[in-house]
């Protein structure tokens, strides 16, 4: 099957783009996948830029989650975000700032898996294959962050929803909006890329 036939099949994601011949060929490029993911989003977490005043630093981490889940599907999104969780868990220092472990933020990390299930879905559904529709499917994943991130937050720190967005939430949404604007020009360009190599 060319690259062009298959980036047209319905429920393909950009994952399955990538040849495997046999069952065992796939087993183990779905395996490299989701450790890659996982090991892509640590590299991405240690881009980290403290706030003032919050817990809660700027990170590649959110991009990372969102293109992992997107490009993988939500099978191998939610394995690629769970064994970056249970990395950090076991002592891996591959979240912000090279921690790992529990702490205030490690809800976000919990909301990875969620968002993953989520965009992996929707791409399987053809969402990131226009600017339009990736913007879309960002926003959705983000807000499944935030949802876990900013109520793990609140409890942690013992603060009201309403305090824990103001640290947690509010003040990440300009670098949000610029990343949704990467992840609009990356994905539908990938689909476009692995359409003319077909």
């Amino acid at each position: 099957m060319s690259l062009a036939t298959a980036s047209l099949r319905p429920g393909a994601v950009l994952a399955d783009l990538v040849p495997a011949s046999t069952r065992a060929r796939g087993y183990a490029r779905d395996v490299a996948l989701v450790v890659g993911g996982a090991a892509f989003t640590g590299l991405a977490a240690q881009i980290a830029v403290p706030v003032p005043g919050s817990p809660v630093p700027v990170t590649g981490q959110t991009l990372a989650v969102l293109l992992v889940g997107t490009a993988l599907g939500a099978r191998r999104g939610v394995a690629s975000m769970a064994l970056y969780l249970l990395a950090g868990l076991a002592g891996m220092p591959w979240f912000a700032s090279g921690t790992s472990g529990t702490g205030a933020t490690f809800g976000y990390v919990i909301g990875f898996v969620v968002a993953a299930a989520l965009v992996g879905a929707l791409a399987r559904r053809g969402a990131d294959r226009g600017a339009l529709r990736t913007a879309g499917t960002m926003v959705l994943g983000n807000l499944a962050i935030y949802a876990v991130g900013v109520t793990y937050l609140a409890a942690s720190v013992h603060v009201s929803l309403a305090k824990a967005a103001s640290l947690g939430l509010y003040p990440y949404l300009i670098g949000d909006a610029l990343k949704i604007a990467l992840a609009m020009g990356l994905l539908p360009a990938a689909w476009k890329l692995v359409g003319r190599k077909g």
